[in-house]
C-alpha cells in the first residue's frame, strides 16, 4: 500500500509539473503573439494565480510524501501532516469555485491549454483529496488547526488586492490585473463590496473544507489502522 501511494504521489507531481509548464510555454507563446512587452509582470502575474500556487504546492507535498511513505513506517511528522491537511484544502476549493464559478471564463493567463487546465483544477485536486482519504500515514489533527490553514489564503488575497491596482495588463488594455474576475472591484457590480462578499464566501468555505479534511484524520485515522493492520 505504501509503495503503491508513494508511486501514484510521483505520477501525479509530475503531472502537475507538466501542466504547469505546458501552461506556462502556450501563455508566453500568446504574451508574444500579442507583442507583449512586459514579459516579466505576466511571468509573476502567472505565479500569483490561487491555482498556480496550490499545485506548487501539491507538488512539493507530494515529492516530500512519496519519500516519507517509503523512508518510515507509522504516522507521518506532525508538521507534514498539517502541511498536507492545508494543501489538500487548497486544491479542494481550487476545484470547487474553478468548476463552480470559473469553468467557461477566460482567465488573464492568455489562450488556456486544455489538457493542463483539467489537471490542474480537477484531476490534481481529485487525487490529494483521495490521497488523503486512502493514504497511509495519516495522523488524527484537531479543528484548531483551521486557523493554520486559512493564514495563506488571507494572505493571497492581501496580497492580491494590494497589488492589482499597480499592475498595467497589457493584453487586456487596462491598468490593473486580477486574477480572478470576482475580486475585481472594477467589473464587480457593486465594487468592493461585491469583492468582500465573495472574499468572505471562499473564506467560509475554506473554513468549512478545512474542517472537512481535519475531521476526515480523526474520523480514520490511517496510521492507527495500518498499525493494527501490521500486529
Amino acid at each position: 500500500m505504501r509503495i503503491l501511494f508513494a508511486v501514484l504521489r510521483t505520477v501525479v507531481a509530475v503531472a502537475i509539473i507538466a501542466a504547469i509548464v505546458g501552461q506556462l510555454i502556450t501563455s508566453l507563446a500568446f504574451w508574444s503573439s500579442r507583442d507583449v512587452t512586459n514579459v516579466g509582470s505576466n511571468i509573476v502575474n502567472f505565479f500569483s494565480f490561487f491555482t498556480i500556487e496550490s499545485n506548487i504546492a501539491a507538488i512539493v507535498v507530494l515529492a516530500i510524501g512519496a519519500y516519507v511513505l517509503i523512508a518510515r513506517r507509522g504516522a507521518d511528522p506532525e508538521w507534514f501532516q498539517v502541511t498536507r491537511a492545508a494543501v489538500v484544502t487548497y486544491m479542494v476549493v481550487t476545484g470547487i469555485v474553478y468548476n463552480l464559478l470559473l469553468r467557461g471564463i477566460e482567465l488573464p493567463q492568455g489562450a488556456t491549454l486544455e489538457w493542463s487546465n483539467e489537471i490542474l483544477h480537477a484531476v490534481a485536486p481529485a487525487y490529494l483529496l483521495i490521497d488523503w482519504i486512502l493514504a497511509p500515514g495519516r495522523r488524527p489533527l484537531g479543528a484548531r488547526r483551521i486557523g493554520i490553514v486559512l493564514i495563506y489564503p488571507l494572505a493571497w488575497v492581501v496580497y492580491t488586492l494590494v497589488r492589482a491596482p499597480f499592475v498595467v495588463d497589457q493584453v487586456a488594455s487596462t491598468d490593473y490585473w486580477y486574477p480572478y474576475p470576482f475580486l475585481n472591484p472594477n467589473t464587480s457590480p457593486q465594487g468592493y463590496v461585491s469583492v468582500a462578499f465573495y472574499v468572505v464566501l471562499i473564506a467560509a468555505v475554506i473554513g468549512l473544507t478545512a474542517a472537512g479534511v481535519l475531521w476526515i484524520s480523526r474520523r480514520w485515522p490511517r496510521a492507527a489502522a495500518e498499525t493494527r493492520q501490521a500486529s
